[in-house]
């Protein structure tokens, strides 16, 4: 192996498809813009088609449409032959993926989807092929030449492609409004997804698992509570109930310090009344934020009128995948 000749082709072929992508800026033309159109105008979905190379890559758009506001699925057009075409009605638009745009398995189904009255969006190398002619808009995608030395293997071809796809989803996303709350509702299962959808309210404790003692309790009585809770911290309410402040592992650790005594104290004497707190509609992220900056391990939950709702520790938010 000759490294300086390994490095030479690799460069080579990052040079000729940053010069192909560089290409595609002059080519949102109004050809782009009514694809836009159509597929914003559509009532169904798109459907993505492609072949060999070009199928892989008609899946990836696929699943970055479907996963920003456009609903949109990949049919093989080989199998559209045989009985996928059903897959397709007459409220979808057609996106076909074809750099030499002459795809037999997707030219024998243009009549079935003319009939139809399919709407079709194309990806061509060949802006005169039959395909680009059929199509209701064609976006351009040829390439001046494949990375592959010898001229053979999709490579600056297919990168065309896919970053020409990529420009209508992030064009369509824009025009639909697509927000992040309307991202991590289609990637539920995913970090992302927990970090813009999960509340405070959905992960914090409540109820009996609060634990509380009264301004009059002792540092010992209050440590008992916070053992059985088991949360590393107490709230402390006044006689109405009210919050006043909280006693956490840390002012255990500065009240042993002092030497006071532990039966006689009154925790409403040492503990802190300057706490942090946070609303149960809040995002837990906002929470892990809070936390971090910080540098405390738990949260008091109030509601509108101050009232505590709940408590919220940092082993909640590693628990739920937050942080």
């Amino acid at each position: 192996m000759d490294p300086t000749a390994l490095k030479n082709s690799a460069l080579r072929t990052i040079a000729l498809e940053t010069s192909a992508v560089s290409a595609l800026e002059h080519r949102i033309d109004d050809g782009f813009l009514h694809a836009c159109e159509l597929i914003l105008a559509s009532q169904g979905r798109v459907i993505v088609m492609g072949m060999g190379k070009s199928g892989h890559i008609a899946n990836k758009i696929a699943a970055t449409l479907a996963s920003t506001g456009t609903p949109a699925h990949f049919v093989h057009p080989a199998e559209a032959s045989h009985g996928d075409i059903g897959m397709v009605t007459d409220q979808d638009v057609v996106i076909a993926i074809s750099n030499s745009g002459t795809t037999l398995e997707i030219e024998s189904i243009l009549p079935i989807l003319k009939r139809k009255g399919v709407k079709l969006v194309t990806l061509t190398g060949n802006t005169d092929s039959t395909l680009a002619r059929q199509a209701d808009a064609n976006l351009d995608v040829s390439v001046a030449q494949e990375a592959c030395p010898l001229g053979l293997a999709p490579t600056t071809s297919t990168t065309a492609a896919l970053v020409m796809g990529d420009a209508l989803a992030m064009a369509l996303l824009e025009a639909r409004g697509f927000t992040a709350e309307d991202f991590a509702f289609s990637h539920p299962g995913g970090k992302l997804g927990r970090r813009l959808l999960l509340k405070v309210g959905d992960i914090m404790h409540s109820g009996r698992d609060i634990p509380t003692v009264t301004m009059d309790t002792s540092i010992r009585d209050s440590l008992l509570e916070i053992s059985s809770k088991k949360l590393g911290m107490t709230t402390v309410a006044d006689d109405r109930g009210v919050i006043c402040g909280v006693f956490t592992d840390g002012d255990l650790r500065r009240f042993l310090d002092s030497g006071k005594d532990i039966h006689n104290t009154r925790i409403g004497d040492t503990m802190t009344d300057s706490f942090k707190c946070i609303s149960a509609q809040a995002l837990a992220s906002e929470a892990a934020r809070i936390m971090q900056e910080n540098e405390i391990y738990t949260l008091v939950v109030l509601d509108s009128d101050n009232a505590t709702q709940g408590i919220i520790t940092m082993h909640d938010l590693l628990k739920a995948n937050v942080v």
